[in-house]
């Protein structure tokens, strides 16, 4: 990497940012929540259910399809025709006692110049859950998910492509924040500054490797494991 990225916020780097870009899971709320974790069951059940496999059959696809193809969902598309929308339903039917209200965020949000986005490959009913038990949905424009993506999810620069269409985004006036660096890959090009957002003790959390920042990870502006307090250091006054 020739150029590390940043961890403390340059306001100057965000000044004419006016279309914030917020990824849901493992970003709007940190990782080690590990809501993510019921989604995961339920989408290896979903597998184990749908093909016969074993619990550890299912779940080594579960991961190929995720990591060939963006989500599960896609590659059970492609492979075996699957009903999306019965699939997200059973993917997302989970607790979200564990999301407290984050006044912290809310307010850092809120104070942000412009319009804010939830752009996820989750679905509306998700992020709407997750949002409002964290506090922050009525701080939102919009959400863009799975199902406004055609089912087509990130890293597809087709995706990208259609959201910033859709909402009439200038791309080097926008922000995304991510936890994935392969979705920040796209953004960079279209001119976005690009955020990733990583767990806290970094390197006690159990991550695939293509989930962790490299060396190669040079469209990467910002690394934060501290989305509030990131955000709120971008203020001027």
């Amino acid at each position: 990497m020739d150029k590390k990225p940043k961890t403390s916020p340059d306001p100057i780097d965000f000044d004419r940012i006016r279309d914030w870009v917020f990824d849901l899971d493992n970003t709007l709320y940190p990782h080690h929540v590990n809501l993510f974790a019921q989604i995961d069951r339920n989408m290896t059940a979903y597998v184990q259910e749908l093909l016969q496999l074993e619990p550890e059959e299912a779940k080594a696809l579960q991961k190929h399809y995720y990591h060939e193809h963006g989500t599960t969902l896609q590659g059970l598309m492609l492979h075996y025709g699957i009903d999306p929308d019965s699939f997200l339903e059973r993917a997302h039917a989970i607790d979200y006692s564990a999301l407290l209200p984050n006044l912290e965020l809310g307010e850092a949000i809120k104070a942000l110049p412009g319009r804010k986005f939830i752009f996820t490959n989750g679905s509306m009913p998700h992020a709407e859950a997750a949002a409002r038990a964290l506090g922050i949905l009525d701080h939102f424009d919009d959400i863009f998910d799975i199902v406004a993506a055609d089912y087509v999810p990130k890293p597809s620069g087709a995706t990208y492509d259609k959201f910033a269409s859709l909402h009439r985004v200038d791309t080097r006036n926008a922000a995304m924040f991510e936890d994935l660096p392969r979705n920040l890959q796209v953004p960079k090009i279209l001119g976005m500054r690009t955020v990733l957002l990583v767990p806290r003790n970094l390197d006690t959390v159990l991550m695939e490797r293509w989930e962790k920042l490299s060396d190669e990870d040079d469209h990467i502006d910002y690394v934060t494991d501290d989305l509030a307090g990131f955000l709120g250091g971008l203020r001027t006054s």
